[in-house]
């Protein structure tokens, strides 16, 4: 079944919040935003585009750690307001080198693996 192309609510905001999924294992991997430019290139190049706040600049995941997230679909919510990108995962998804950015809980409990030492990774 197809409906009516959503429209994307870039126009009440800049940004939107996307979440990575794993495609096959469903783990939710990070949320991010992405602004027209970052979307647009995500599917040009079937790699995960975002917009960096802290930067204030467009950057492809993966691209200094060469973890990136090959985009097999993006979902819109049904508001327009924000995006799932459903990704196969190369290597860890969050910078501090776990597989996932929702390694703790609440009360400071590690509960993902560890993938990569993030210091050799950046240097």
């Amino acid at each position: 079944m197809s409906v009516e192309r959503p429209a994307l609510a870039f126009e009440d905001q800049d940004l939107i919040p996307a979440v990575a999924q794993d495609v096959q294992s469903k783990q939710v991997l990070m949320l991010a935003y992405v602004t027209r430019e970052a979307l647009e290139r995500t599917r040009e190049t079937g790699l995960a585009h975002y917009y960096s706040r802290s930067r204030d600049e467009l950057w492809q995941k993966g691209q200094s750690s060469g973890h990136v997230q090959h985009v097999e679909e993006v979902r819109v919510d049904c508001d327009g307001d924000a995006l799932l990108y459903l990704v196969d995962q190369e290597g860890g998804a969050c910078h501090t080198g776990y597989e996932t950015c929702f390694y703790r809980t609440l009360d400071g409990d590690v509960v993902a693996d560890r993938l990569f030492d993030p210091e050799t990774v950046y240097e």
